[in-house]
């Protein structure tokens, strides 16, 4: 994984509000773990606290749902980003209101990732 496809995406990231409170790389833990080899994949746990804030304030168990996951794997030569969907993850959830926001948060890191 390219130390600059990373930095491009927090840049993003950050672009529309977002920091990333977790970083997990799973090509690293596979071969500590279990010895298997793979392509750079991580997992960056994207957060928005504003609409963390209001999410939490209208469910607060979403909490479990949190932080958005935003994925940078190797495809060959390329590194290919892509989001959770949130709306879809909250789904279960009766709350329009939630489900509101979450397309919010789905519509920026939609334009996150393409700014990529």
């Amino acid at each position: 994984m390219t130390g600059r496809s990373k930095a491009r995406t927090r840049s993003a990231l950050a672009g529309a509000g977002f920091g990333v409170l977790t970083e997990i790389d799973v090509k690293a833990a596979m071969k500590t773990k279990i010895d298997k080899d793979m392509p750079g994949y991580l997992v960056l746990g994207a957060c928005n606290p504003e609409m963390a804030w209001q999410a939490i304030g209208l469910e607060p168990k979403v909490g479990a749902m949190l932080p958005c996951n935003v994925i940078l794997r190797e495809v060959g030569n390329d590194v290919e980003v892509s989001a959770v969907d949130p709306q879809a993850s909250m789904a279960a959830i009766d709350n329009g209101n939630l489900k509101r926001v979450a397309g919010e948060v789905r519509d920026l890191l939609r334009k996150v990732v393409e700014a990529i």
